[in-house]
């Protein structure tokens, strides 16, 4: 799986680079500044981008603008975003910005290293990845008059669960509940999201999509 990595601290570009290596991803190039990552993204067009939200020059969105405009260039173009904080905005822009698979994790999780390679390859494979933390501060937003507000608390607390890139099985463990109660709440909320029938992950991802959206 080819990889590029975008973040401007050397001792974390170097850990990510070695770190994917040893598990077998080949990183393509890895850069540090944000002028740097879209002719970068454009050229390699990798299975998914490792993208910094802040980079030089102004520290500010660098590398979200930057994955933003790769994927008009690239349409699904995989993204992975890293930050240091919880940042709501840059999870509603990164979602507006084109089809593929997303994921949003703060940098601490990548400490944890089976969880950080697990969203990489769930991304790179079109699902999403989204930091618990994040979901967290999404689901304490209130809803806007907008088709996910049809959901119930369960099936609100369901795709909250699916947006973190959970299974059926996890979700079910999660909730303490059967598959068979997970997958009647995945029917209702593919129904009440007006999602047309499709194969199951991408209505999933599509119904994530929807959800992140609309906080």
């Amino acid at each position: 799986m080819r990889v590029l990595i975008a973040e401007d601290h050397a001792l974390l570009r170097e850990g990510l680079i070695r770190l994917l290596e040893a598990h077998d991803f080949e990183v393509v190039e890895a850069v540090d500044n944000g002028p740097r990552l879209v002719p970068a993204l454009v050229q390699h067009r990798p299975d998914v981008a490792v993208v910094d939200v802040r980079l030089p020059p102004t520290f500010t969105d660098e590398g979200l603008k930057a994955a933003i405009e790769a994927r008009e260039k690239v349409p699904g173009l995989p993204i992975l975003v890293l930050s240091q904080y919880v940042e709501q905005l840059y999870a509603r822009e990164l979602l507006t910005g084109g089809g593929g698979g997303v994921g949003y994790l703060l940098k601490d999780r990548v400490s944890n290293v089976a969880e950080f390679l697990d969203a990489v390859r769930r991304v790179a494979g079109g699902g999403t990845a989204m930091d618990p933390d994040v979901i967290g501060q999404l689901l304490a937003r209130n809803t806007r008059d907008e088709p996910i507000s049809r959901l119930t608390p369960r099936e609100s607390e369901v795709l909250g669960l699916m947006a973190e890139g959970r299974s059926n099985a996890a979700i079910a463990s999660a909730l303490f509940v059967t598959e068979k109660a997970v997958s009647k709440h995945t029917n209702n909320i593919f129904a009440k999201l007006d999602l047309p029938p499709s194969e199951d992950d991408n209505r999933r991802v599509m119904a994530v999509l929807t959800y992140l959206s609309s906080r």
